[in-house]
């Protein structure tokens, strides 16, 4: 009697699907309560019930799960998976609201402790049906509208970083020097989960960007405000040359993923150039 084993490349090759999978939902989740956040503000504009934290938290929710079940749709999932990722977005509140009723648990942390068991419920959602999240997408349904309504799709990442940046054109401010040390970093800590930095001339080259933004970093904080404000600048623009870069060869991270912080560096730095 033999036993089947799984190959290594193939195994590898559904970890990476599934962690996708998950980053994905979070994006779609986070793109919906950024689009449908501004719809329920005008519609509920003066609503003593919907300013209260326990219908606000709840309101998230749902701006929540319907981004992420616009998007699980596109991918092609059924109504049963949709349906169970939709009570993970709820379910972490719901649990919660007892003890804010009862004065035990405060505004702010009815909402932090939502939002950070959201992430273990949509894992343990996905868990649950790992072989469909481990598998690689069934694929979108047709779209009305032609090439053009498909191609404007496939650009879902320009759109997502264009929504997550939105405020920054009617806020526009200036991201502590720090961020561009994460910003840089972000890069290696997502090769090294992804296992694409196993050549050494890759990794030697994301660690000196990580090192020359490190020390773009020190010298904006200790420069004089008007000077720091263009260093940042010139640091998040310089970051969306490093995206399209990636974005091109398609290495290192995903080539979506590239393509979102082409749309947020961009705005960023133009903002703050233009705009402050």
């Amino acid at each position: 009697m033999t036993t089947e084993t799984i190959p290594p490349v193939a195994a590898s090759g559904a970890r990476k699907r599934f962690l996708w999978h998950y980053v994905e939902m979070v994006l779609a989740m986070l793109a919906g309560m950024l689009l449908f956040a501004p719809v329920w503000d005008a519609v509920t504009a003066g609503s003593a019930l919907f300013a209260r934290p326990d219908v606000d938290v709840l309101v998230m929710a749902t701006n929540m799960t319907l981004g992420m079940s616009i998007w699980m749709r596109y991918r092609g999932h059924t109504w049963a998976p949709i349906a169970e990722m939709g009570v993970a977005m709820y379910a972490p509140f719901l649990v919660l609201l007892l003890p804010y009723w009862l004065g035990a648990l405060s505004e702010g942390g009815l909402m932090m402790a939502g939002h950070v068991l959201m992430f273990p419920a949509m894992l343990l959602v996905m868990l649950l049906r790992r072989a469909e999240y481990s598998a690689p997408h069934a694929g979108p349904a047709p779209l009305p509208g032609g090439p053009v309504v498909a191609a404007l799709v496939q650009r879902w990442p320009t759109w997502l970083g264009l929504l997550i940046t939105f405020d920054s054109w009617s806020s526009p401010g200036t991201p502590p020097p720090v961020l561009l040390v994460v910003l840089a970093g972000a890069y290696p800590v997502i090769g090294l989960f992804r296992r694409t930095l196993r050549d050494r001339r890759v990794l030697a080259l994301q660690l000196a960007v990580v090192a020359g933004y490190a020390a773009l970093a020190l010298v904006a904080m200790s420069a004089d405000p008007v000077t720091a404000r263009y260093l940042i600048a010139a640091g998040w623009l310089a970051h969306a040359l490093w995206d399209l870069g990636h974005f091109v060869a398609n290495k290192v991270v995903p080539r979506g993923y590239a393509e979102a912080c082409i749309a947020i560096d961009l705005v960023i730095g133009l903002t703050i150039l233009f705009l402050l």
